[in-house]
């Protein structure tokens, strides 16, 4: 059974720094690329960054792209979003996401259970 665990969430303070991890089980981790997403209370959810099988490249929305950085560690099916330079506007649920099954598609499968990132000012 696929399984997907976001970890590493919390309150931290503007300009502060966070590591999400996400753990992934249940398919061949290294054949897939990976995303983060992530949805403010009341918000439609957004696409964060994404990340494609082998960690060999790399997209961002662009709220983000001078401030986070997504990587893979194939070896530990683990994927992360590191942020940086944290404001009150990236409070949100983050959710990590699978491109498995789809090999041939930019569509998602399955969707972890998400973590609570809140930035205080």
């Amino acid at each position: 059974q696929v399984q997907l665990v976001e970890s590493g969430g919390g309150l931290v303070q503007t300009g502060g720094s966070l590591r999400l991890s996400c753990a992934a089980s249940g398919f061949i981790f290294s054949r897939y690329g990976m995303g983060w997403f992530r949805q403010a209370l009341g918000k439609e959810r957004e696409f964060v960054a994404a990340i494609v099988s082998n960690g060999g490249s790399t997209s961002y929305a662009d709220a983000v792209k001078d401030r986070f950085a997504i990587s893979r560690d194939n070896g530990k099916n683990t994927v992360y979003l590191q942020m940086n330079n944290l404001g009150p506007e990236d409070t949100a649920r983050y959710y990590c996401a699978t491109k498995y099954p789809y090999t041939d598609s930019t569509r998602y499968g399955y969707w972890g259970q998400g973590t609570q990132v809140t930035v205080s000012s």
